[in-house]
């Protein structure tokens, strides 16, 4: 095992803008500016909202319902979207889709042809915490990682372990805010050729200072670090 220190270097300042997220619905009789996104389980159920459509696929797939969209009404803390076929309630408040620990941004109430439902929707919530979360490196440097080399980035209690491409690593780390720092890591030392070697390069040089968390509302988590580099992860449920 190599050891690999990463020396503290002063925290990053984020400066953050507040916008509203993008899939949210617009208003009265205005539908969503982009694709809002629902789903629910026992039975499994999604919904698509788009400015043209509402496209629903319940009961595991048997169940297939498209209208037009009708445009949002206001409701209590939400929006409502009413069609012959299909009634949509959405209320902005922290959802759990009941089959993992995702959290959603807002509770879906859906009836389609009598039949009522329920679940998440809108922009995946930040884990509350990260021990006990798993991810898996879309890109590194904002190159994408090579698809023939399997990468993995889990946290168990004040401990990091996984792989960028090539050596498996663990170590310590501690968040301050949106402030993680992490090491000392140690790696084993095997060889990879090719991409492998060159992303996780790229990833130990991302880690060897405090690196800031952000959390897009698709799901994904952001590592940021010294010059802009950047880790984009997706999460493993």
């Amino acid at each position: 095992m190599t050891k690999i220190t990463l020396p503290a270097l002063a925290p990053l300042l984020l400066l953050t803008a507040c916008v509203p997220p993008a899939d949210a619905p617009q208003g009265p009789g205005a539908p969503p500016a982009a694709a809002y996104f629902a789903l629910g389980t026992e039975p499994g159920w999604t919904l698509e909202i788009t400015p043209g459509m509402l496209n629903y696929d319940g009961d595991y797939g048997d169940t297939k319902i498209v209208v037009a969209n009708p445009g949002a009404r206001p409701s209590f803390n939400g929006e409502r979207y009413v069609t012959p076929r299909l009634t949509v309630d959405i209320t902005h408040g922290e959802c759990s889709d009941g089959m993992s620990d995702r959290r959603y941004r807002d509770t879906v109430t859906l009836t389609a042809e009598g039949k009522t439902v329920k679940g998440c929707g809108g922009g995946v919530l930040p884990p509350a915490v990260l021990a006990g979360t798993s991810w898996t490196f879309v890109s590194i440097g904002g190159v994408a990682v090579a698809g023939d080399r399997p990468t993995s980035l889990a946290f168990e209690g004040a401990r990091l372990s996984g792989s960028a491409g090539c050596n498996r690593f663990s170590g310590g780390y501690k968040r301050d805010g949106q402030t993680l720092t992490a090491g000392p890591l140690m790696a084993t030392e095997m060889a990879c050729p090719g991409a492998g070697m060159t992303q996780e390069n790229a990833f130990f040089a991302l880690m060897r200072g405090p690196v800031s968390l952000s959390f897009p509302s698709d799901g994904t988590l952001i590592l940021t670090g010294a010059e802009g580099r950047t880790a984009v992860l997706k999460r493993v449920i």
